[in-house]
């Protein structure tokens, strides 16, 4: 028996539901959701009618569901959240890196694209002290190994001397920092084709889809795909001079120019800083799947998906808005992450403008997890648009409507929020059916090719941090 079911009031609330006489119901609302842990519940109906005719088609009410609602998924990106929402979450954002690197007709990005130039670049924090960590020699500056799950790792060395100030300010930062590095890579580029910026704008495009991740000490770096195209974009070729080894010495350059910095301003006694890219920058070209290399197209997209579900949790935060220090203590924060909460709360009336506190669980960090450049692929929002419309088709069919055209079919509905969540006994049996559609994903995925893991990135990049 689960420690959830050892709870006598939890036990009790799951067979008050499971004996219910609407619970085969309940479970399918669940199952649409995909399992979802804290699903929307919506109150209302919806009227369905012939417009020539008049005649109804379709009518559909609350009245009649589990406890008179409709339970709907809440659509949360964070896997310590919602791992089933997520879960969709980061299958959107496979397809949507996947398809501006191998193409997708489906949605106008040729398979052409697969011949652009492109790299899987990673720009690192810069060091703010020393911290545990495990090097290629096995063995930590504090003169121990550490294993892979040890809790130490990424922690300050000396707490004392870790400078927790910028680091809050770099995380904030980080998002101009990126804008600038993009607008230096294109005048690297240009430079190297011996092209104005204005030449440049007219013979080519860089595009790039990108991802956050915070590292065990709390900085955050981005992994990003970056591409060449023509002017058009994936739809038109690159310029013969464009080539993956002239993009990488650009990405380089770029990264370490001077212009590719942000100055934070002395103010209230705290001096002027100057924010730059970390010394561990890695650039690695984007091959073709079954070519022996690791960084191939499907590694890329997976780990890329892999980390825009996630935020600051592995440093040991909380994974929403905190709303006073108090909380560190309830939840048991460890050291580290609390002392960079305390400094975005210190700081947070000296940088009104940076909004620190309220972003204190990201460790200041305030940008988008996963961005991309307007002409890299598809969006979110079309392929959730996509997945809308299938789902439609099918209740059309399902409910002999695909005989009527959508211009003659007139649909009135009125829906009212009525809240969110499980019961102790409804979140159990909720768990239950996500394992169940879990395994049934990871079987049909056992079925398939292994693909390479980049996990290994992740591991090479902390194990450099200084």
């Amino acid at each position: 028996m689960s420690d959830t079911l050892r709870d006598p009031t939890t036990l009790g609330d799951l067979l008050r539901v499971a004996s219910a006489d609407d619970f085969d119901r309940w479970q399918d609302q669940i199952r649409r959701t995909g399992g979802c842990s804290d699903p929307i519940h919506l109150t209302g109906w919806s009227l369905t009618r012939d417009k020539t005719t008049g005649e109804t088609l379709q009518h559909y009410t609350t009245e009649h569901e589990p406890g008179g609602r409709l339970r709907i998924a809440c659509g949360n990106r964070r896997a310590s959240r919602c791992p089933s929402c997520a879960w969709t979450y980061a299958g959107d954002t496979y397809h949507l890196i996947r398809a501006g690197l191998a193409g997708d007709d489906r949605r106008d990005i040729p398979a052409t694209v697969r011949d652009h130039p492109r790299v899987f670049a990673t720009l690192t924090a810069p060091t703010f002290g020393p911290v545990h960590n495990r090097p290629d020699c096995g063995t930590c500056r504090c003169g121990s190994p550490h294993s892979i799950d040890d809790p130490v790792l990424g922690t300050a060395l000396d707490p004392a001397t870790y400078d927790y100030v910028a680091a809050v300010l770099f995380n904030n930062y980080a998002g101009d920092l990126w804008q600038r590095f993009s607008n230096r890579l294109r005048r690297e580029i240009a430079a190297r084709a011996g092209l104005t910026q204005r030449g440049f704008a007219d013979v080519a495009r860089l595009s790039y889809g990108k991802v956050a991740e915070f590292q065990k000490r709390g900085a955050i770096h981005f992994h990003a795909v970056i591409r060449l195209d023509g002017s058009d974009g994936p739809v038109t070729p690159p310029p013969p001079w464009a080539n993956v080894d002239l993009l990488a010495d650009a990405i380089r350059a770029a990264a370490t120019h001077a212009y590719t910095s942000v100055s934070v301003p002395a103010v209230d006694g705290q001096p002027v800083r100057t924010f730059r890219w970390g010394q561990q920058l890695d650039v690695r070209p984007v091959k073709a799947f079954g070519d022996g290399s690791d960084i191939t197209e499907q590694a890329v997209a997976s780990y890329v998906a892999k980390y825009a579900t996630k935020a600051a949790e592995n440093t040991g935060t909380l994974d929403r808005r905190i709303g006073e220090l108090a909380e560190l203590d309830r939840h048991g924060v460890p050291d580290h992450a609390r002392r960079l909460i305390t400094a975005c709360r210190r700081l947070d009336a000296t940088y009104p403008d940076r909004r620190l506190w309220a972003w204190a669980h990201m460790l200041g960090f305030r940008g988008h997890f996963s961005t991309k450049s307007r002409r890299y692929s598809t969006t979110l929002g079309e392929l959730r648009q996509a997945r809308a419309d299938f789902r439609a088709a099918q209740e059309r069919d399902a409910l002999c409507l695909a005989d009527h055209e959508p211009e003659t079919v007139l649909v009135l509905s009125d829906w009212q929020y009525a809240g969110h969540g499980h019961t102790p006994g409804e979140s159990a049996l909720a768990a239950t059916i996500a394992r169940d559609l879990q395994l049934n994903r990871d079987t049909a995925r056992e079925a398939l090719a292994d693909l390479p893991d980049l996990d290994n990135v992740g591991e090479w990049h902390e194990a450099r941090v200084a």
